[in-house]
Order: structure tokens, then sequence, then C-alpha cells
């Protein structure tokens, strides 16, 4: 056992989880992070990261999620490709349960971040990956001069706007509302754009199409009008929701995120929690980070604790 024993197993690769992994690794803990898919997360789907302390020019969050990875590896932490599918309390350790293999740590960090909430009207689940899409940077070279829609009023939908208008021919952004949540120097630049209709007090209903997407329905909030939109991409930003099936039995608000203390430790003692997973007002790479970083250390001192406690014994 002692060979698949770690000091930390983080699980989830993305901004939170990386940063993590190399704090712990850095600091002489033996750290294994697991991450079902590509590291990075939501990171890599970011066009153009501008507002991350130190980076004078805008840079793809996947460039950033990449150099994460190799800095982890270079301390010394391992990085497995593995669906995590259960933690749980094996005596005096965790267990994690992964989908090829089975991992033990004396710490965990939950760090699985958020997914990309769904709109649940006809044609989303038909036309996935034929046209609806919850990725700019990853989908929208398909669409070169072609008219797509981007539905969100935040700023992940403008950004993912104003990425998209540098490929398609028309953007449409449509939001629920009349104002929208996004920063004012987002909403500048997209009033800027001459290939970005804004479409307000709107939502859309139904997406149709054949072998993939050709149109969009919407309806009017306020006036009850519906508009058909030619389109032939719908890019969906609406929100998210937190990663949280491995942790039922963990503390959690309203809304479902995992509540933590200011050293990142959830209500399970020796389970810490960093990233988009935590509850918390502001959710950014930065603050992503920062809380990978916190976790790492506490965690870190968790360990020590644990292995004072055993040679006293």
């Amino acid at each position: 056992m002692d060979n698949n024993l770690y000091d930390i197993v983080v699980i989830g690769g993305g901004a939170a989880g990386l940063t993590a992994a190399q704090y712990g690794s850095r600091a002489g803990m033996k750290v294994l992070l697991v991450e079902g898919s590509e590291t990075g997360g939501q990171l890599n789907s970011i066009p153009e990261l501008e507002n991350y302390p130190g980076l004078r020019e805008p840079v793809s969050g996947f460039e950033i999620s990449k150099e994460m990875e190799s800095q982890a590896l270079k301390f010394g932490a391992e990085i497995k490709k593995d669906f995590v599918r259960m933690l749980d309390k094996s005596g005096s350790f965790f267990s994690v349960t992964g989908k090829t293999q089975n991992y033990n740590g004396k710490t965990v960090i939950i760090a699985t971040g958020a997914e990309h909430k769904r709109l649940g009207i006809p044609g989303e689940d038909e036309f996935e990956g034929k046209g609806v899409s919850w990725c700019g940077t990853c989908d929208g070279p398909f669409f070169k001069n072609k008219k797509v829609a981007v539905i969100g009023g935040g700023d992940t939908a403008c950004t993912e706007a104003l990425f998209l208008s540098k490929i398609a021919g028309k953007v449409f952004l449509i939001h629920r509302r009349k104002d929208f949540r996004a920063q004012q120097f987002l909403l500048d630049r997209i009033q800027e754009t001459p290939n970005i209709e804004i479409i307000r007090d709107s939502v859309p209903v139904e997406i149709t199409g054949g072998q993939s997407v050709t149109g969009l329905k919407i309806l009017n909030n306020v006036t009850g009008n519906r508009e058909n939109l030619s389109v032939d991409g719908v890019f969906v930003f609406i929100g998210i929701r937190p990663r949280i099936d491995l942790v039922d039995a963990l503390k959690k608000d309203t809304e479902g995120y995992i509540i933590t203390d200011e050293k990142m430790e959830t209500s399970l003692k020796g389970v810490f929690c960093a990233g988009d997973v935590r509850s918390k007002t502001f959710r950014q790479v930065v603050t992503a980070c920062s809380d990978g970083a916190v976790a790492a250390h506490w965690a870190g001192e968790f360990v020590m604790g644990l292995n004072s406690t055993k040679h006293a014994i």
C-alpha cells in the first residue's frame, strides 16, 4: 500500500488543482493529481487571458494550463488520467477510487471545478457537437464566415462573442434581460464590434436543423414575439454548476458549492477544496490559483501533523 500512498491526492486538473499540485510537491510532499480529461479545465476554453497578473499581452488559457502542468511535473507531482468515481475514508487514510485504479492519500484536495449549465430546450442535446457548443476556442474555427448565436450576459458570454466575431461573419448575442452582468469594458468592446448584434430581453426556445444546426427560435420576454434566426452554430454561456458528485457528505451552500474555512478545509477533517467547486463570491483564474496554493499549504500542515503524531507513538 505504501507505494500507492500519497501525502496529497488532488482530484481535478484545472487552475486550482494544478496550482495545488505544484505547491504541494514543491514543499516536499508526495503529490498525485488525478484528472479524467485534459488538464486545464475551463482554462482551456479561454481564448485570450488578459487579466492574469504579470501578463503584459494576452495569451490563451490553454498555453497557461500547459505551463502550469509542466511546472507541477518539474517539482515532482505525478499526474494520472483517470475518472474518479468515489472518495471515502479508509482507516487512517482516504481512498480515491478511479475507473482504472485506486489511490490512497493522507489528505485530499477536491478541485473538480464546475461545468457549463445547459439550456434545456429542444434541439440542444440533438445538435451537441453538430453546431451546439460550450467552447468558442474549441469549435469557433468550424464557423468561419458563418452566422452564430451566443447565449448569455456575463463576462464569459461577452468574451466568447468577441472571440467568435473574429471568425464568424455574424454573431448574435442573446441575453434574457435588458442589462448585462458583464464588465463595462467588455460591453464597450461589444458595442464597437460591427458584426455583433445584441438581442435583449430574449430567450432561446428551440434549436432547429437537419444534419446540423440551421436555426434558433427565440422568444422576447417583454413583447411575447417569437423570431426565427438563421444560424449555423449556437454557443451557450449561461453560467456554471459545481461538480460535486463525489462529495455528498460535505457541507454545501444553497447552490451546492462546497463550504470551506479560510484554510480551504471542508467539513470533513483532512479534505480540502479549491477553485470553482468551492463556495465563494468571485470565480476567476487568479482566485482558483490562490485557493489551490492555500489548500496545498494547509494540506501539507495536516500531513506533517499526522507524521509527527505517528513518530510520537
